[in-house]
């Protein structure tokens, strides 16, 4: 989750040079603040806050996100990201993230390993527990724009450093119906002392139902909630889509005190011939900025890949002749 800067309405090309150094040079330089990127599209990649959802789709995915926020602002966040998830047991999940975050003169780099085990929970629901393990890195850079010179608080070198990183979650689900999470990142809370940095624990709360409307063509309501916090500041996601003929979706994320955001996507998904099935799922999704930053960014805009597979072990059959018979 990303803090966002208090600004004044300005005008000029020169105040959005002043106003962006003081959000970047504030969001570097806070002592314990929120670093975790932010994704509108969250509700499709659970594994990266939240490690006991590792496995939950009883399949093998790979998915692929990328960010670009707040566009028209010089020096404006970008991120990439990678999931891997599987069911590599009847009861073990295995997940491995990693995002790249840029802000700025700020880069992030995250790795992340994660394992989750599940057990049935009754009537077709069931119960996961999971833990993440990695490795956080953090680089400021040097090209600086000061409104002072001279100021000896700026950086006038590349500053890099690392820590180790653990997560816990739990997770409750019943497929394609409902789901609740709970879950905590960065609880080493590792102090970056070559950046005089310290990172924030984050929490995260989670919930979603889908909702089967009785019509001619299979039609699907998707809610989404999620609720995030480091314990300074906390924000909120509503999202709802809907699923058509299990093909096309489309709905809304709602970000109070910052953004609404349209979201579209396909889902595609065949049963193999030897057995098994696969998906492909693509999304995209645009923030219409509602804070004050909507005078100096047209908005933020995100893509969404995944690749889902099932493996299934083939039993060889053998046969044997008698030559007396053929």
């Amino acid at each position: 989750m990303r803090s966002k800067p208090e600004i004044a309405l300005n005008q000029g090309k020169g105040m959005k040079r002043i106003l962006l150094f003081v959000a970047l040079f504030a969001a570097s330089f806070t002592i314990k603040a929120q670093q975790d990127p932010q994704f509108t599209q969250w509700f499709n990649d659970k594994l990266s806050f939240n490690p006991a959802s590792a496995g939950i789709n009883n399949a093998h995915c790979l998915s692929a996100f990328y960010r670009t926020q707040w566009t028209g602002l010089e020096g404006q966040p970008k991120t990439a990201m990678f999931n891997y998830s599987g069911k590599v047991a009847n009861s073990v999940g295995l997940g491995l993230n990693f995002y790249n975050d840029q802000l700025g003169q700020e880069t992030n780099n995250v790795v992340k390993l994660s394992g989750a085990y599940h057990m049935s929970a009754g009537n077709g629901a069931q119960f996961s527990a999971g833990v993440s393990l990695g490795f956080y890195g953090k680089q400021l850079g040097n090209d600086w724009r000061p409104i002072d010179l001279g100021d000896n608080t700026i950086p006038n070198n590349q500053v890099n450093d690392n820590a180790f990183d653990l997560g816990l979650g739990v997770y409750y689900w019943k497929q394609d119906k409902y789901y609740v999470g709970l879950s905590s990142t960065h609880l080493t809370a590792a102090d970056m002392e070559q950046l005089n940095i310290g990172v924030a624990r984050h929490y995260f709360f989670m919930g979603g139902y889908n909702f089967d409307l009785n019509t001619s063509t299979p039609l699907v309501l998707r809610t989404n909630l999620l609720a995030k916090s480091d314990l300074n500041k906390t924000a909120l996601d509503v999202n709802a889509n809907l699923l058509y003929d299990g093909f096309l979706y489309a709905g809304l994320t709602y970000r109070p005190g910052d953004a609404i955001a349209p979201v579209v996507g396909v889902e595609y998904c065949q049963a193999k011939e030897k057995g098994g099935n696969q998906c492909f799922k693509l999304g995209y999704s645009y923030d219409v900025t509602t804070s004050n930053l909507s005078n100096y960014s047209s908005g933020s805009h995100e893509i969404f890949l995944s690749y889902c597979f099932t493996i299934v072990n083939i039993v060889e059959i053998n046969k044997h002749s008698n030559p007396r018979f053929l």
